[in-house]
């Protein structure tokens, strides 16, 4: 079986320690190490030159999660991480300092950097990364070319652009917004192996992320959204709310400028059915929202909390049994 999963920030992380967890099960189940391959294409709208490093914050969530790096206290960056490097540049008055980058974490975008600067591009710095990290799945940036997210926003300095990151994290999505942009999604391309992963896969998962600014970035990438809709593996999605309310992040507030719902039905109806131009065939919901109806989509309620890898895999299974 193979399985292909577009997704992106923690949420989408650990959702892919499920499916991993799933792919062993049914492996177990027959007697192999694993009964599905499985290829993640992770959203890099998130990432940002800082202190003239690459950081890709959704892609090193996924290699430090799945790697056992992760800080599981924090949700993000390394465990057991320290600071001097950060504090260092904020003796210096060094900008930006709303963005911290951990000792740890900067060894790793070092190398990304000086691999990038040498030629490579991301998609085999990222193969190399995860010859280290062993991640147990195949990870693939869904584009190998600048693709940021902006958001469009008006505060004391007029209306103006900024970083994703900077809107997330320095401003805590606290500042009027009009939409969000995805700077250079035009001229990109799929990275190799994308296209070609979507077209070979039995299902297509789209994980619990932001549908907003993890999702829809890869789906921006010229060619990556018609592969999934016109491939022949039934799309799946796992709804990112609960009861009204994200499992974690801000979704709520990424779809409050699209002027969409927070609602299990509402991301649904963002997303659409495959059969009227959409993406879904299937769309799993918490027991919360089990009365979710979506028009030409098959719905079904499965506990939702990613308490752990075997809650993890058996809503990954869950979602399957849409097929």
């Amino acid at each position: 079986m193979r399985i292909v999963v577009l997704t992106g920030g923690i949420g989408g992380a650990r959702f892919l320690l499920g499916v991993r967890a799933y792919a062993r099960e049914v492996g177990a189940e027959v007697g192999a190490e694993v009964g599905a391959e499985v290829t993640a294409v992770v959203n890099v709208g998130d990432d940002l030159l800082l202190h003239g490093l690459k950081v890709c914050p959704d892609l090193d969530s996924v290699l430090y999660t799945l790697g056992g790096g992760a800080d599981p206290e924090r949700g993000w960056g390394r465990v057991g991480e320290t600071w001097t490097v950060k504090n260092e540049l904020a003796a210096y008055g060094a900008e930006p300092s709303w963005f911290g980058l951990g000792d740890k974490d900067i060894a790793t975008h070092l190398v990304r950097t000086t691999m990038l600067n040498a030629g490579y591009p991301l998609s085999q710095v990222t193969e190399a990364l995860a010859a280290r990290w062993q991640p147990g799945v195949r990870l693939l940036p869904a584009t190998d070319e600048r693709l940021e997210t902006h958001a469009v926003v008006t505060d004391e300095q007029g209306r103006r652009a900024i970083h994703f990151q900077e809107w997330w994290v320095r401003y805590r999505a606290d500042v009027p917004t009009d939409r969000f942009v995805f700077v250079g999604a035009e001229a990109a391309k799929p990275a190799p192996g994308v296209v070609e992963a979507i077209a070979a896969a039995d299902v297509v998962l789209i994980a619990p992320s932001n549908p907003v600014v993890s999702i829809a970035p890869v789906l921006a990438v010229p060619g990556l959204r018609d592969a999934v809709t016109g491939g022949p593996a039934p799309v799946i999605g796992v709804s990112p709310i609960i009861g009204g309310a994200p499992v974690r992040g801000m979704a709520d507030r990424c779809l409050a400028v699209l002027g969409v719902e927070c609602s299990a039905a509402g991301v649904a109806g963002l997303y659409g059915a495959r059969s009227t131009g959409g993406l879904l065939d299937g769309w799993l919901v918490a027991p919360e929202d089990e009365g979710t109806a979506v028009p030409d989509v098959v719905v079904r309620a499965a506990p939702l909390r990613m308490t752990d890898e075997a809650a993890t895999a058996a809503m990954v299974r869950a979602a399957l049994e849409l097929m």
